[in-house]
């Protein structure tokens, strides 16, 4: 069966097109550039189709830039979101060195972790926790676990990192780098005088603070307790509140634990912060999604699959569940004949027929790695003169829409989707305070470099900038301190 205007025709040179007559070769591995914004989750579609078609006759960019003169909307003013027609969107930045028009994806970790050579045992920094094998921050081998929080009690193992694809930890950078010349018990020292007596030395915690990976904090947390016999989580507690608290807490807590204890208490109490759900289930690696299930059954002595069953319904409900099962393929080498296929099947099960077969998206975009993902919306693009976002916001409303979204922006540009999702926290009157502590932590020792680079291009203006002139005192002084200039 043939689509409108597939394949496309009256293309301007492009590496990677097939040239007429030789589609059936298209496209050799690693040829196709693809360009790497999308608009923001649940922030409505992409522009309407011109009615031309998708995209006109000699409207397709060529290699050096994107969008095509009269398709999308020229850059946001400076400090402003992007215009696109419909709701908010990945911005145009500026013309200048290294992009025309919009902003292009970095050399991309797919696989979220740290870009860290792991050392003997398997793990960047070391030992892992018997409940975290395989999430992100090691517990310091000498913890006495009688007397810590729970969240803290673990056995060390190894951990084999031997089948990650080395294009997993490739081509990220975090802001925070583990401290040179490290003595824990130094710093524990330091902490405790600055909590001692009348008064609180904040300059002096966030000194240390901001410049220890986790790993580190880790091993401050347990000197302390050997040296002073006491909780240093609860000493800063009682010196510390509102939102320097609770930047203290997220920096001083393991990743994976972390993850556990934002998506647990997204769902107690009354209604359910699906977004947060959405960020962590639909943008972390396997083993990370694995390690964070496992430490909410231990920590929570809650099954998180049930919990999500109990909290969502319906359509976003199935995609959490798929989410939660941490399958997804992460081979990172691309089948351009699948990505062919898929796009075929995506088309049939939404814009090609009368209603939506919801289970077909939910099964592609669950199971194919991220480039695999990227390779069928290109196919998609091209099959079906029009992008696969803009379908999805057609066919889905609400959070399986927004779900579905993210997992799609992950695999154009990740950094991209943590810079928008970071906008909008400070967007308007008011600023999300636990949304900016958790982006801004979880993304530190792994992709905050490119994140913020991401940041300046769509919106105009530094991440920095943007941190300071919404946020106050030594929480602004802290975040400033972890995102850097």
């Amino acid at each position: 069966m043939s689509y409108p205007g597939y394949p496309p025709t009256g293309y301007p040179a492009f590496p990677g097109y097939p040239p007429a007559g030789q589609e059936s070769s298209f496209p050799p591995p690693g040829q196709y550039s693809y360009p790497s914004g999308f608009p923001p989750v649940g922030g409505g579609a992409y522009p309407p189709t011109p009615s031309s078609g998708y995209p006109g006759a000699g409207g397709y960019p060529g290699a050096g830039g994107y969008p095509a003169p009269g398709g999308y909307p020229s850059a946001p003013q400076p400090g402003g979101a992007p215009s696109y027609p419909g709701g908010q969107g990945f911005g145009a930045p500026p013309s200048g060195a290294g992009f025309s028009g919009y902003p292009q994806a970095p050399s991309q970790s797919y696989g979220g972790g740290p870009s860290q050579v792991p050392l003997p045992g398997g793990f960047p920094g070391g030992p892992m926790p018997s409940q975290y094998p395989g999430g992100q921050a090691p517990y310091p081998s000498q913890i006495n676990t009688e007397s810590l929080p729970s969240y803290l009690v673990s056995s060390p193992v190894s951990v084999d990192y031997s089948s990650e694809p080395a294009s997993m930890t490739q081509g990220t950078q975090g802001t925070i780098q583990p401290a040179a010349n490290f003595d824990a018990m130094r710093d524990a020292e330091i902490l405790r005088k600055a909590m001692k007596g009348f008064g609180t030395d904040e300059q002096a915690i966030v000194d240390v603070v901001a410049n220890r990976s986790n790993d580190q904090r880790q091993k401050i947390k347990a000197a302390f307790k050997t040296m002073y016999g006491k909780d240093l989580i609860k000493d800063l507690k009682s010196e510390l509140s509102g939102n320097m608290e609770e930047l203290i807490l997220a920096l001083f807590m393991p990743p994976t634990y972390y993850d556990a204890w934002s998506l647990q208490n997204a769902m107690k109490g009354v209604g359910t912060q699906e977004r947060v759900l959405i960020e962590i289930l639909c943008t972390r690696t396997n083993q990370e999604i694995r390690e964070i299930v496992r430490c909410y059954q231990s920590e929570f002595g809650r099954d998180l699959e049930k919990d999500i069953r109990s909290d969502t319904s319906g359509h976003f409900e199935r995609l959490l569940v798929s989410m939660c099962q941490g399958n997804r393929d992460e081979n990172q080498n691309v089948n351009h004949q699948l990505a062919q296929e898929d796009a075929q099947r995506l088309y049939q099960a939404g814009e090609g027929k009368l209603g939506t077969d919801e289970s077909c998206f939910n099964m592609i975009l669950a199971t194919r790695s991220f480039p695999q993902l990227k390779a069928t919306m290109e196919a998609y693009c091209r099959m079906a003169n029009r992008d696969l976002l803009s379908s999805v916001g057609r066919e889905f409303s609400g959070s399986v829409e927004s779900g579905l979204k993210t997992i799609l922006q992950c695999a154009l540009n990740r950094p991209a989707f943590f810079a928008e999702r970071l906008y909008h926290s400070m967007k308007g009157a008011g600023t999300d305070d636990s949304t900016l502590v958790r982006i801004v932590v979880t993304r530190s020792e792994i992709d905050l470099v490119q994140i913020k680079q991401m940041f300046s291009q769509m919106y105009q203006k530094t991440l920095s900038k943007r941190i300071a002139s919404d946020t106050s005192g030594d929480y602004r002084r802290l975040l400033l301190a972890i995102v850097g200039q």
